[in-house]
């Protein structure tokens, strides 16, 4: 069968890739609020996986840390959007930051510019390795000074002082504060019970 010129042409115009929607930080501050939790990565937005034992995780951390924070630092949970050197907006599970680092030493309304001084980021069994090193990178390149990835199906944390340094901390091992939090220490075990 013959195509005519006209033919050929409706078929290559009619098969163009559409163009796919760049999305803004304006767009994720009005995305209404479904309980679940967001990131703008790349131009796209991004839902990350949360659930019961995640949150008890991340309450558990908290109302550890929170007896060791000092009046320098400012605490944010998930709900906190931080604006990347690249653009993308994280929300790491728990941060802490240093007031210094605060427009006038508080939290703005809308995204806080740069990574908190500790992101820590409880990891979902279907969360990609390659996301995670790519987020942990954004971190250190926006000024965090530590990433701490909690592993609840293995038990473990990974506790990163720089992009390619990190400590592999198990069940039975202590996970101190190190220079933000000097006298902050819990058994890596306890925090998944």
């Amino acid at each position: 069968m013959a195509y005519s010129e006209g033919a050929r042409a409706m078929a290559t115009a009619t098969t163009k890739p559409k163009r796919k929607r760049r999305y803004t930080e304006q767009d994720l501050l009005q995305r209404p609020s479904d309980g679940r939790k967001y990131e703008l990565v790349n131009g796209r937005i991004q839902a990350v996986p949360t659930g019961g034992r995640h949150g008890q995780i991340g309450f558990r951390l908290a109302s550890r840390i929170s007896q060791f924070v000092t009046e320098q630092y400012e605490g944010f949970d998930s709900s906190t959007g931080f604006r990347m050197v690249g653009g993308n907006i994280r929300s790491p599970d728990l941060a802490l930051m240093n007031r210094s680092r605060l427009p006038q030493g508080q939290a703005p309304v809308d995204f806080i510019d740069g990574a908190p001084d500790l992101a820590v980021e409880i990891v979902s069994p279907s969360e990609n390795p390659k996301d995670l090193l790519q987020k942990v990178g954004e971190y250190f390149e926006s000024g965090a000074r530590e990433v701490w990835l909690l592993f609840p199906e293995r038990k473990q944390v990974y506790r990163y002082t720089a992009p390619l340094e990190v400590q592999v901390l198990h069940e039975d091992d202590v996970l101190t504060g190190g220079d933000l939090l000097p006298h902050f220490q819990v058994r890596v075990g306890e925090l998944f019970e």
